[in-house]
Formats: C-alpha cells, sequence, structure tokens
C-alpha cells in the first residue's frame, strides 16, 4: 500500500481542489505540476508533456470538429426549427394527457441528433415548454424531469461532441461509435416517452391535456409534422450519411453540418448579423473550455502514470472484481459515482486512459480488442449521461434553474430527475446485458 501514497495523494487533493470550486482545468494541472516536485519527477518529463498536448490536443485535426458541431448546434437552436417542431408535435398529441411531455421529449430526440449542446437544449426546451407546461397545470415534477432528460439526450445521440473526444482519447472509429450510439439513444428515448405514458395513464391530473389552440384532424397534424421534420432530417442525413457511406471524415462532416445549419438558418430568416456573432462567441468560449480541461487532464494523466497511479487502478480494480463482468460493473459504477462531482470532459480524459487497457485486456466475447473498446466507449457515454443530471453538480438541472420561474423551486427539479436516472441506468444495463444494441448498427454499416 506504500507504493500507492502519492497517487493517493494526487486523487485526494484533486478532490479537495474541485470542492473549492476553483476551476476544474487548473486544478488538474497544478495537481499534475505539484506532485512532478512531490515526487521527484525529472523536469524532462515535463517536455515531454508539452509535446503530448501539443500533437495530442492543439494539432489534432480530428479536435477541429468539435467547434465545428458546436457552432451547428447553436446556429440551429438560433434557427428557430425546434420551436416550429415543438408547436407541430403539440397539435398532434394536444387531446392526450401528457402530450406536451410526449412533445418534447420528441423534440429532444431530434435536436439531440442535429445539436449535441446540453446547455442550449435545456434552455431552449426550457424556455419553449416550461411555461406552457406550468399553464397547463403539469407536475412540477414531471415537467422538470422531462426537460432536463430531454435536453441531454445530444450528449449520446450522434453527432455528439462527447464521442468525437472519447473516440480519440481511445483511438477507435469515430464513425464506429457513432452508429454504436444510435440505437441507445433512442432506447432512452423511446423510454422516457413509456414513462410518460404510463403515468399519466395511471394519473392523468399530472399532465393535463392541452386546451388552447383550434382543434385540427390527425391527417392535418402529421402534414404539419413532417414539413417541419425535413429540415433537421436532412441535415442528420447529410452529416452521419457522409461518415458512415466514407465520403468525409468526421471533421469534414462537422463542417457539412456547420454550413448546413447555416443555410438553414438563413431560409428560416434567422442569420442576423447577432446571431451570428452570438455563436461564434459562444463557439469559441466552449471550445476553449474543452481544450483547456484536455490540456489540464492531460498534464495531471501523465503525471499520475508515472508516479504509479495506472498501477494501482488495475490492482485495485483486480483484487475487487474477479472476472470480466464484475470488473466492468465496477467501473461504470465508480463513473458514475464521479458523474455527482465532475463533468463529462473531466471523468473522460482522466478516467479513460486509466481504464480503457484493463478493459481491453479483459475476454466479453467478442473478436478483437476494437470492438470490445467501440462497446466500453458507448456504455461510458450513457453513463456520462447521468452526470448532466445527478446533484450536487447535475449542469442541466442549474441550466433549467436559471429560467424557471420562482414557484419551480431546485428540490421539485432534484425529484423531477431521478426516475429518468433510473431510466438511464436501465438503459446502461440493457446495453450491457445486450451488447449487440452498440454493435450492430456499426457491424451492419462497416459490412
Amino acid at each position: 500500500m506504500t507504493e500507492y501514497i502519492l497517487p493517493i495523494a494526487m486523487v485526494l487533493m484533486l478532490v479537495g481542489g474541485i470542492f473549492t470550486g476553483y476551476p476544474v482545468a487548473l486544478v488538474l494541472a497544478g495537481v499534475g505540476i505539484l506532485f512532478t516536485f512531490i515526487g521527484d519527477v525529472p523536469l524532462i518529463f515535463l517536455n515531454t508533456i508539452s509535446s503530448r498536448i501539443f500533437t495530442g490536443t492543439l494539432t489534432n485535426w480530428l479536435m477541429m470538429a468539435v467547434p465545428l458541431f458546436v457552432f451547428m448546434g447553436l446556429m440551429l437552436e438560433k434557427s428557430n426549427i425546434a420551436r416550429n417542431l415543438l408547436l407541430a408535435l403539440e397539435r398532434l398529441f394536444a387531446q392526450r394527457p401528457g402530450g406536451l411531455a410526449l412533445s418534447v421529449t420528441i423534440v429532444g430526440v431530434v435536436m439531440a441528433a442535429s445539436t449535441g449542446i446540453i446547455g442550449a437544449s435545456v434552455v431552449m426546451l426550457g424556455l419553449m415548454a416550461l411555461p406552457v407546461m406550468l399553464k397547463q397545470n403539469y407536475s412540477m415534477r414531471l415537467a422538470a424531469g422531462t426537460i432536463c432528460s430531454a435536453g441531454t439526450l445530444g450528449i449520446l445521440i450522434p453527432p455528439s461532441i462527447m464521442l468525437v473526444l472519447v473516440g480519440d482519447i481511445l483511438q477507435i472509429s469515430i464513425g464506429d461509435l457513432f452508429m454504436g450510439a444510435v440505437i441507445p439513444g433512442l432506447i432512452l428515448g423511446g423510454l422516457y416517452a413509456l414513462y410518460i405514458l404510463i403515468t399519466t395513464h395511471i394519473d392523468p391530473s399530472i399532465a393535463p391535456p392541452s386546451e388552447r389552440g383550434e382543434k385540427v384532424s390527425t391527417l392535418e397534424a402529421l402534414a404539419v409534422l413532417v414539413k417541419h421534420l425535413i429540415a433537421p432530417v436532412l441535415l442528420i442525413l447529410g452529416v452521419l450519411g457522409s461518415i458512415v457511406a466514407g465520403v468525409a471524415t468526421p471533421t469534414e462532416a462537422a463542417a457539412i453540418g456547420a454550413l448546413g445549419a447555416t443555410i438553414l438558418a438563413a431560409v428560416m430568416r434567422q442569420l442576423t448579423w447577432k446571431n451570428l456573432v452570438d455563436c461564434v462567441q459562444e463557439t469559441a468560449l466552449t471550445t476553449a473550455m474543452i481544450l483547456t480541461v484536455a490540456i489540464g487532464a492531460t498534464v495531471f494523466s501523465a503525471i499520475f502514470k508515472r508516479v504509479g497511479g495506472d498501477y494501482m487502478i488495475e490492482d485495485a480494480v483486480m483484487a475487487i472484481a474477479s472476472g470480466p463482468y464484475q470488473t466492468l460493473f465496477l467501473i461504470m459504477g465508480l463513473i458514475f459515482v464521479l458523474g455527482f462531482f465532475l463533468e463529462w470532459i473531466e471523468i473522460s480524459y482522466v478516467v479513460l486512459p486509466l481504464f480503457a487497457p484493463i478493459i481491453a485486456g479483459l475476454d466479453f466475447g467478442f473478436e478483437n480488442s476494437a470492438i470490445t473498446l467501440t462497446w466500453f466507449a458507448v456504455l461510458v457515454a450513457v453513463n456520462l449521461q447521468t452526470s448532466f443530471l445527478t446533484p450536487p453538480f447535475g449542469y442541466a438541472l442549474f441550466y433549467l434553474r436559471g429560467i424557471a420561474p420562482p414557484e419551480l423551486g431546485i428540490r421539485d427539479i432534484y425529484a423531477g430527475i431521478v426516475p429518468f436516472v433510473l431510466i438511464q441506468i436501465l438503459g446502461l444495463l440493457l446495453c450491457i446485458l445486450f451488447p449487440a444494441l452498440v454493435l450492430w448498427l456499426p457491424g451492419v454499416t462497416v459490412n
């Protein structure tokens, strides 16, 4: 145990630094540099870290996809496509209890495949749907849980910046990850909708049907819905289709998406100078945040491994778990707990490089380690989606609280997300027990 004093001390200092409220990226880098001296690591080793940061992050062509996907999502949010889609769905489901909640979930799925920006998605859905839900006397908890869960689907359903970064960290195909995450993402969206249907059937008073607007026939409502679905579906097919067909790399597909979103905003007459400037500024801020965390995590991970942290993790996992699936469940449990305190970016850059070699060396019955890592990466992505919903630092909860009326308190928001977190855990278990949910689509598209 004494040989692991330094890595244990690094972990404890990292946790302590995070709870001080200091920026996580600076805490990661600072703890790494501090233990360079405490661990008597040769200073020349820092030069190798600088080289790794430059070649692995700053000049990485794949990382160009991140700002492009961010810009695509922000521009789509400005284009009012989601608003039009929500109104069309609301008309379709207006006469049934929970119709608006179902509409929010469906819009969350569609926009997740177009944006991937959690903050923008939650705020957008909250501003559009929450006032109407409360006016219709929806349960505050159901309204909050529906909006937060639907908004977080964007981090899982491709094109997702999380999958781009995870694929780069694990050095596996981004296209395979995109395809592998499609079915799990749709399953989660379907489970959300099923939960809403069941709860509103049992107690219709928690989500009364809409009483506003003129009544229209189902065919008319479907026609309007199809009209507003065309643009986002074409954009999704353009981005994902170009990757699957091998016509474009993920970075090139991201550029296609950014251009397509800009054209859609222009068609919708929302391509104003103010919207363009706002999108560029927000893209720059988000990208800078991600890159800064990546740099800090690189410093921390390199020093952590240098002082024996990777061996400590491997010994600890092997001492507790005796088989492949026990090891996998242990790692998934640890990532779930870390999601209470850390963002997915920090978890991805710090934890994945430590656990990936362990998983790759286990026998789950797959043909090779690349397939194992693809499956593992999608499981991690499903798991990390919960980090946006779990208190005390679930960012989706605070995004919603920031735009919610005073009567919707943080206690109602916390209580409202509990069923949806349990649904996410159920979705994760399904993907573990039935790997084909993740691996079937990549196998079909490759073959």
